[in-house]
């Protein structure tokens, strides 16, 4: 039989070596297919500053690329001679002037003679006028000269003329006035100054589009480059100044790496072996160091799930950015992986994943050392500010140290890599300030993966071991003899999780609820009965062992209505272990000696205790209960007691599955022994 359960364990604990190994080989699989492919130039270098690194010789020939300044101003050049283009509206002209002439013909009340006379004179302006042009407002002619050029379009041919050359409607007003100004009859002039208002129109007319058009074509001549670079050519040497020339051809020299297209074979599959080796190091190395520094966390098939996605949440999204919007990476709040895992496990394992996680960022982005310095440097911090967090605003303030640091690294960067402060803009500014709006997502993705993987972290602890949250509460009021109980094995618990070394939170909040099943029949449990009334007293030890034993099959119900975590219930289920209803039992066996009792009848249905939390609880909870029934509270009673209960415990192998020494219990002794002298008031006795 032993040997099955051992075939058994064995095949388990494979199965779940297998499960892990198949998490790291996905996130491997999923890094390496995201992260981007073109081979990366590896040297960091700053203008005005000395190369160095080993004296680079081009590895392939490559165009230098003028600079952004350079580029300018060529553009301004180069613009300066394509003017804003106008269209001669001719159709427009020639209808408006037959509805001119239709209206003078109908509204002229004079002789035949004058009439024609007058009508020729309203030709001679509108054509003089029209012809000439009149220019549509637009605001491309804010700001231009008088002799400033435009191009017209006129009968499909395109010349460029001076801005004096045409009329504004104002200047085409006061035209038609001078014009008049010969007319003596004042009917007629009102009659024609009226109908030449009313009919002129613009009849030059912006073209954006042809503007625009012509702008892009004369853009698109001017050459990007203005030189090239041999293979095998010395572009700098060691220790050599980086000055502007040097500076641009290595920035050249970056942006063909940068473009080098991932079609080629070769170039796309060295980048990809590179890749695949450093991360598979990376994932290797955490494998390996959880599996031996960080036993309690490799256990837990579901810890290295999280632990996993946690870094996919942050890496992922890191080389998206890198490979749309390089620029922007520091928006990035990668600084949020290593506050979800100082939040769930303790600074080491944060500083160790998020130092890992680093490294793989790190081998996709530009500048990638300072990205690493800055990054690794602003990740302790957070990590030594949020560290042992009683309060949700502690997080505000890990926000408000998080923006200060970037600050003070940024300027620092700054100051080594260029000497002077010039390369730091407002923009950097803004970027780090969205940095740390993104972290306030920390909160909801911690809560978040509470609910997922099952996990409780010590704010959640903080909020559960409230006395007034709705279960405590209830069990206060119908149950107040359990809840001094609980609280008095809280404090032990506390006390002496602080002296062997433990999650002293947990094992307080977790006793807080380890009785809540008490709940449901509250009067059958001694510390409950005010009077002489026990209901025991009308039932059989059977049916009484029955009662006491479903106070944790209760516990758990009761729990999981209030939404309580696992983690806690898992102190319900296990604070009697697989121990016997001994006084229910020792009677059953006195009162039937000849009948045969099946032990299992009397005895609680387990787990036993599998951390040093759940196990401090069993001893702390019998310890508290049995204490109160003694009669002579004295150092004696006290310690013979305390040595008994542990002892017994210990012998029935209810610890086995704990990571508890021999020491450790002795120093759980020693404090129970000490924390119920001073509960009941017991003077040591000295020695005369």
């Amino acid at each position: 039989m032993s040997r099955v359960y051992s075939f058994i364990s064995k095949v388990g604990h494979s199965y779940q070596l297998i499960v892990k190994i198949m998490l790291f080989l996905a996130a491997l699989c999923l890094i390496i297919w995201l992260m981007p492919r073109n081979a990366k130039f590896k040297y960091d270098y700053q203008k005005m500053r000395p190369w160095q690194h080993e004296s680079l010789y081009a590895p392939f020939n490559f165009p230098i690329y003028k600079t952004t300044e350079q580029l300018k101003n060529e553009q301004e050049t180069f613009l300066k001679d394509v003017y804003p283009i106008f269209i001669f509206d001719n159709k427009a002209t020639s209808e408006n002037k037959k509805l001119m002439l239709k209206d003078f013909d109908m509204q002229w009340s004079g002789d035949v003679k004058d009439k024609m006379l007058s009508r020729q004179m309203l030709e001679m302006i509108y054509d003089t006028i029209e012809n000439k042009g009149i220019l549509s407002h637009t605001s491309m002619l804010n700001g231009l000269k008088p002799e400033s050029l435009i191009d017209v379009v006129h009968d499909k041919v395109i010349r460029s003329r001076p801005l004096r050359d045409f009329y504004t409607m104002n200047t085409a007003i006061e035209m038609v006035s001078a014009l008049l100004s010969n007319v003596d009859d004042d009917v007629d002039k009102i009659l024609l100054n009226k109908l030449l208002l009313n009919h002129l129109h613009q009849n030059l007319i912006y073209s954006e589009d042809l503007t625009n058009q012509t702008r892009e074509q004369v853009l698109s001549t001017i050459p990007l480059t203005f030189g090239m670079v041999q293979k095998d050519e010395l572009i700098i040497s060691e220790g050599e100044l980086i000055n502007d020339e040097k500076y641009n051809i290595l920035n050249s020299l970056r942006k063909e790496y940068d473009m080098q297209d991932t079609s080629n074979f070769f170039m796309k599959n060295f980048s990809l072996y590179g890749q695949v080796v450093i991360v598979m190091l990376v994932l290797l190395f955490l494998f390996l160091a959880l599996n031996l520094l960080k036993s309690e966390i490799f256990s837990e098939t579901r810890t290295i799930c999280m632990i996993l996605v946690m870094m996919l949440l942050v890496i992922i999204p890191s080389f998206m950015i890198v490979k749309y919007y390089p620029n922007m990476i520091y928006i990035m709040p990668v600084t949020i992986l290593a506050m979800l895992l100082v939040t769930f496990f303790d600074a080491r394992v944060a500083i160790f994943v998020q130092t890992l996680t680093l490294i793989v960022i790190s081998l996709a982005v530009p500048n990638s050392f300072q990205f690493f310095v800055v990054q690794f440097f602003v990740s302790l911090v957070s990590i030594f500010v949020l560290l042992k967090n009683t309060s949700r605003s502690r997080y505000f303030l890990t926000y408000a140290a998080v923006f200060a640091t970037y600050l003070v690294m940024k300027i620092a960067v700054s100051l080594i890599f260029d000497g002077s402060l010039e390369s730091l803009k407002w923009n950097d500014v803004g970027i780090i300030a969205m940095n740390t709006l993104f972290l306030m997502l920390t909160l909801p993705l911690s809560f978040l993966l509470e609910r997922i993987f099952g996990f409780v972290t010590d704010m959640t602890l903080l909020e559960l071991s409230n006395t007034n949250t709705p279960l405590l509460r209830k069990l206060a009021s119908e149950a107040p003899g359990t809840f001094q109980h609980v609280m008095q094995v809280a404090d032990l618990c506390e006390e002496a999780l602080f002296a062997i070394g433990g999650n002293m939170l947990l094992a307080r909040t977790g006793a807080m609820y380890h009785d809540v099943g008490k709940i449901k029949n509250p009067l059958y449990f001694t510390e409950n009965q005010t009077g002489k009334y026990n209901p025991h007293d009308e039932m059989s030890y059977y049916e009484s062992s029955q009662v006491i034993i479903d106070h944790v099959i209760d516990g758990v119900e009761i729990c999981r209505k209030y939404h309580v975590p696992e983690l806690i219930i898992d102190f319900v289920r296990t604070h009697h272990g697989t121990r016997r209803t001994e006084y229910f039992y020792q009677m059953e066996l006195k009162e039937n000696p000849d009948e045969e009792i099946n032990e299992n009848d009397f005895r609680y249905h387990g787990p036993i205790p599998f951390s040093k939390e759940t196990a401090v609880l069993m001893m702390a909870d019998s310890v508290e209960a049995a204490s109160r029934s003694l009669k002579d509270k004295t150092e004696e009673s006290i310690s013979r007691l305390v040595d008994g209960i542990i002892d017994t415990q210990t012998r029935d192998d209810q610890f086995i599955n704990t990571d508890l020494t021999f020491r450790d219990i002795k120093t759980i002794k020693k404090v129970f022994k000490k924390k119920l002298m001073n509960i009941y008031h017991v003077r040591i006795a000295y020695p005369v």
